[in-house]
């Protein structure tokens, strides 16, 4: 499936489920009036389900599955956050937006504790952070503005075509990057081939995809783990990155103070266009230039050199992917990496730097909900301490080993087989447990159709 391909799928299949959900939505709404006739009674519950931390059977697996979820989902770059609110609803017994709550909760940890881990990892092959601090800059503000989307859509679409929309774009992406594995996976075997070979008859296959698992052709000097992490350690960037995550945090505080839909909330709302697209649209002009002076002076993409060719139509894909992926961050409680993971291998990011990069961003896209959930209230503490502890091991010890069986075998496809991996057991649990509550909806006579954004909070 390619990037055109994919694209068009995605746009079919949520165009068939929004469609659908009118046609749907206008049916259940009189059959839900002409119920709530004969038996007025408050028929949607969102109440709290907060079961207690205590050691038994469920904690036991929540733990297990937590660990693997972060480890992989850390590695791959998706977070996990798929695998984690169908794990904390159906065998804890959270309720689903605690379970979205606690799930951010988890991936922050992972997320962090990535962060920490890749900044004593070296670049593959290049002189350059693992961290890929300009793509951070590209993505997070539209991330950001993303998930203020999809929370306002959670609030409105019904549940059941949350599900839907869900389980079609995870089965598009994971469908994609299972494919481009495939891809690098021969590419390696051609490579390993050549590799064996005398040297001057060593002839590149497709470049930055593939070299990345290997020696790097000039050789480097040695740094030693200090001086790995404070070159990884990019303080300006990082500042500028936490800025623009301190921004967003007030402005949903202030928000979350407002009455909803009063003219100074919608203030508020829409002033965080302007702040995204300034930080986006700073960085674009910044990429776009760097990529026609590279073009102007004959540098060609090569191997150990790979430089993304930025143009105009690139840049507005990557917008509307990180406002895609903020969306169903928001929708689904995850940190966006569903979408972030797969589009930075589909633009030409080696596995390494795509992984890192992702759980980067993800660290401050989470942590934003994390502090907005806390301070509604919204999670035990005790639980999230416990999986939050989980998760930290987890994202810690994950990208280790997985990094370890890279070098060893010389396959960075590993990564990506691994995002596929969860992409598809996310689409799988959410399937599952977007069908367990809608028929249980069904069952309860609950309205199914979509919702006032106003009076529905």
């Amino acid at each position: 499936m390619a990037t055109k391909g994919l694209v068009l799928y995605l746009v079919a299949g949520f165009s068939a489920a929004i469609v659908s959900a009118f046609i749907i939505s206008d049916y259940n709404n009189h059959k839900y009036n002409h119920h709530l006739n004969r038996n007025p009674v408050a028929l949607n519950s969102d109440e709290k389900t907060w079961p207690e931390l205590e050691f038994n059977w469920r904690i036991i697996v929540a733990t297990l599955i937590g660990f693997l979820g972060s480890a992989c989902g850390t590695v791959g770059g998706v977070g996990g956050g798929g695998i984690f609110v169908p794990m904390l609803t159906l065998i804890v017994g959270f309720d689903t937006k605690s379970a979205a709550a606690l799930s951010k909760c988890m991936i922050m940890g992972a997320s962090a504790s990535s962060f920490w881990y890749n900044l004593r990892v070296q670049h593959p092959c290049r002189d350059v952070p693992i961290l890929d601090y300009d793509l951070a800059l590209l993505f997070q503000p539209m991330l950001m503005l993303g998930i203020t989307l999809g929370v306002a859509l959670s609030v409105v679409f019904p549940y059941w075509l949350i599900t839907v929309l869900i389980i079609i774009l995870f089965l598009g992406t994971s469908s994609r990057s299972f494919f481009r594995g495939i891809e690098m996976w021969k590419e390696e075997s051609m490579l390993k081939k050549e590799m064996a070979k005398p040297r001057e008859t060593f002839v590149n296959s497709r470049g930055e995809l593939l070299i990345d698992t290997y020696e790097p052709l000039i050789p480097r000097e040695e740094k030693s783990p200090m001086e790995i992490f404070t070159f990884n350690l990019r303080w300006k960037k990082l500042m500028l990155l936490v800025a623009v995550w301190a921004a967003f945090l007030v402005l949903q505080i202030i928000k979350n103070e407002l009455v909803v839909c009063s003219t100074w909330y919608w203030v508020l709302t829409v002033a965080q266009f302007p702040a995204t697209l300034a930080v986006f649209g700073y960085e674009c002009v910044k990429l776009y230039k760097e990529s026609k002076k590279r073009r102007s002076l004959g540098n060609t993409e090569s191997v150990c050199e790979a430089t993304i060719n930025w143009t105009v139509p690139n840049l507005v894909f990557c917008a509307l992917c990180g406002v895609l992926g903020g969306t169903v961050g928001g929708l689904l409680g995850s940190g966006g990496g569903f979408i972030l993971g797969p589009l930075l291998l589909e633009i030409g990011v080696i596995p390494q730097v795509a992984s890192a990069t992702a759980t980067f961003v993800m660290m401050f896209s989470s942590s934003l909900s994390v502090v907005e959930f806390y301070l509604l209230k919204r999670f035990p503490i005790p639980y999230a301490l416990y999986l939050m502890s989980v998760s930290i091991l987890a994202g810690f010890w994950g990208q280790f080993f997985v990094r370890k069986l890279v070098v060893f075998l010389k396959r960075a496809s590993l990564i990506v087989f691994i995002l596929s991996g969860v992409i598809f057991a996310s689409a799988i649990t959410m399937g599952v447990i977007g069908i367990e509550k809608s028929i249980r909806m069904i069952q309860n006579h609950e309205f199914m159709g979509f919702l006032e954004f106003c009076s529905s909070q």
